[in-house]
């Protein structure tokens, strides 16, 4: 049996898949298998499939269920002991399940292992965004207050974690993978490999309309986990709130709307009224000014200005120590 199983959910995901199964031929490990579960798809996936001639790539085919009931259906069928998923449209790089699988291997206590991830464009060039959170152990409350896993590509699980917990949640839509690494990280660590070894590619699909829809997700995952109304669960529910609007805040702040920005900004305030006086918000409202005073031009000019210095300083620094 195959250590590890690489499950790709592919729903008319041709024109990328290919790639993203490149980079699993590419892994320095080679004890996998990989099960592609065709989702309903219509754009010739059958017949490039055929032409592999690696036996460790399954194609299974069904009807279109949506990709937590094709994730669950990988699980059901894959043979390994640890499970890895990979978006159809989404690259590895070459070390990343030999690093995720001696991690398990020697931390036996761990269920789940993920790793940085970068944000790469629909031609897989880099956008400049890193996901690098040093979160470990039982984050389930982290996870639900910030984008510490921005994809599924970026995990590894233990099989018995499913066993235990279970798998995704087929009636969300949204944030069904957030809802299954919260119950994971209930009953187990979970640990991070601090390198980028995860490229997840964006669509410019990010809209209000999305994120709208990704709300509804996320108000039944929370409302999932606190069942109980205390005043505990109260202000635990509107801080993670409040940290959702400041964050989407931000991602219209590097889409370059003002607007958006601050309607999220409000949002997150009246959730929380305190996240006003974070260091997040402050430099928040920062961005907001700069982009009115001087339009998203002027505002990429000063921040990549300020970053260069920032890397100048930390370059002086090091060698004033040597």
């Amino acid at each position: 049996m195959p250590k590890v199983s690489v499950i790709i959910p592919a729903h008319n995901a041709i024109k990328y898949l290919p790639k993203s199964l490149e980079t699993v031929f590419e892994q320095t490990f080679k004890d996998w298998e990989v099960l592609i579960i065709n989702d309903g798809s219509t754009d010739g996936i059958e017949k490039w499939a055929s032409e592999i001639t690696d036996t460790r790539v399954t194609l299974i085919v069904q009807s279109h269920q949506g990709v937590s009931i094709a994730r669950n259906h990988g699980i059901s069928l894959s043979q390994g002991e640890y499970i890895a998923f990979l978006d159809a449209d989404d690259l590895w790089e070459p070390t990343k399940l030999e690093k995720q699988v001696k991690y398990l291997d020697n931390h036996l206590h761990v269920g789940l292992v993920y790793t940085w991830t970068a944000f790469v464009d629909e031609s897989a060039k880099a956008t400049g965004r890193v996901s690098s959170s040093n979160a470990e152990g039982k984050i389930w409350l982290q996870l639900l207050e910030n984008e510490l896993i921005p994809c599924t590509s970026t995990v590894m699980i233990r099989r018995d974690c499913f066993d235990d917990v279970g798998m995704f949640e087929s009636t969300l839509t949204h944030a069904e993978d957030l809802e299954l690494w919260v119950r994971i990280s209930k009953k187990y660590p979970v640990a991070v490999i601090k390198e980028v070894l995860t490229q997840y590619r964006q669509h410019g699909n990010n809209t209000t309309k999305s994120r709208d829809k990704m709300l509804q997700g996320l108000h039944k995952v929370i409302e999932k986990v606190f069942t109980s109304v205390t005043l505990e669960s109260l202000y635990l529910r509107n801080r993670i709130y409040g940290n959702i609007f400041l964050s989407w805040a931000w991602l219209s702040i590097d889409e370059g709307n003002t607007q958006l920005a601050a309607k999220y900004r409000q949002q997150a305030f009246l959730h929380n009224p305190w996240i006003f006086f974070h260091e997040k918000c402050l430099r928040l409202n920062l961005a907001i000014a700069m982009l009115n005073l001087f339009g998203s031009h002027g505002y990429d000019g000063i921040r990549s200005l300020t970053r260069y210095l920032k890397r100048k300083f930390l370059n002086l620094n090091l060698e004033t120590e040597i």
